[in-house]
C-alpha cells in the first residue's frame, strides 16, 4: 500500500513538471514573438513541438486535430504572403499613376463635356470626335445665358478626333459649345464633344493623384482623360 502511494505521488509530480515545462516553453515562444497576433510560422511549429513533447501518454494528441493545426499554419502563412504581394502591387500602381499624372503637366487634355475655358488672352481650345466624315462642320460658342457668342465654320473634316480654337472670349467667362456636322448627302453626323483643359499640376491629397487644370477649381481624375492634344501653346 505504501509503495503504491509513493508511485502515485511521483506520477503526479512528473505530470506537474511536464505541465510546467510545457507552459514555460509556450510562454517563451509567445514572448519571443511579441504577441499572439504577431506569431510567425516558426512560432506555431515551436508550440506544436512542445505540445507533442509533453503530451500525456495515456491520452496522446488527436491526429485529426494535428492535421487541422498544420492546415491553419499553412493558411496563415499563405495569407501573409498574399498581403505582402498586394501591398507591393499597390505601391507599384501608385507610383505608376503618379508618373502618368506628372507627364501630363503643361499639356492640353480632353475629357467628356462641352465646356470651353478661355485663358487670360481670351483664347480657348475645344475638341470633338466625328463618327463619320463630314462635308460641313460648324461650331457655335454659347455664353453662360445660352446666347451665341461666336460661330466657327470649319468646312469638311475626316472622321475621328478634330480640334478647334477660338480667340474672342472674355477671360473669366465659362462658355459652352455645340458642333453641327453633316455629310455630303446632308445627313447629320454624330459628334462627341470634349472639354479641353491645360494641366497646371498634380494633386496628391486623395488616394489616387488627380490633375489641377486651368479654367476650373475642380480636379480631374487621370482616368477621365480621353485624349492628350499636346503641349499648351
Amino acid at each position: 500500500m505504501t509503495n503504491l502511494a509513493i508511485s502515485s505521488a511521483a506520477g503526479a509530480a512528473g505530470a506537474t513538471a511536464a505541465s510546467v515545462a510545457a507552459s514555460t516553453t509556450a510562454t517563451k515562444a509567445a514572448a519571443s514573438s511579441g504577441s499572439a497576433s504577431s506569431l510567425t510560422q516558426a512560432d506555431f511549429l515551436q508550440l506544436l513541438t512542445a505540445q507533442l513533447k509533453y503530451q500525456t501518454p495515456t491520452n496522446p494528441a488527436n491526429p485529426t486535430q494535428m492535421a487541422q493545426e498544420f492546415a491553419a499554419i499553412s493558411t496563415v502563412n499563405g495569407i501573409n504572403q498574399i498581403n505582402t504581394q498586394l501591398s507591393a502591387m499597390q505601391t507599384s500602381t501608385g507610383a505608376a499613376q503618379m508618373a502618368q499624372a506628372a507627364s501630363l503637366v503643361g499639356k492640353q487634355v480632353a475629357v467628356s463635356g462641352d465646356a470651353l475655358s478661355v485663358d487670360a488672352a481670351g483664347k480657348a481650345s475645344g475638341a470633338f470626335n466625328l463618327a463619320n466624315a463630314a462635308q460641313a462642320v460648324s461650331v457655335s460658342i454659347l455664353n453662360p445665358n445660352g446666347t451665341v457668342a461666336g460661330t466657327l465654320n470649319l468646312g469638311g473634316m475626316a472622321a475621328g478626333q478634330q480640334s478647334f480654337s477660338w480667340a474672342n472670349g472674355t477671360p473669366g467667362t465659362q462658355y459652352t459649345y455645340s458642333v453641327n456636322a453633316t455629310d455630303a448627302a446632308g445627313n447629320a453626323v454624330s459628334v462627341t464633344p470634349y472639354s479641353v483643359y491645360t494641366v497646371a499640376g498634380v494633386n496628391v491629397s486623395s488616394a489616387t493623384p488627380t490633375l489641377n487644370v486651368q479654367g476650373t477649381a475642380a480636379t480631374l481624375p487621370v482616368s477621365s482623360v480621353q485624349t492628350v492634344l499636346g503641349v499648351a501653346s
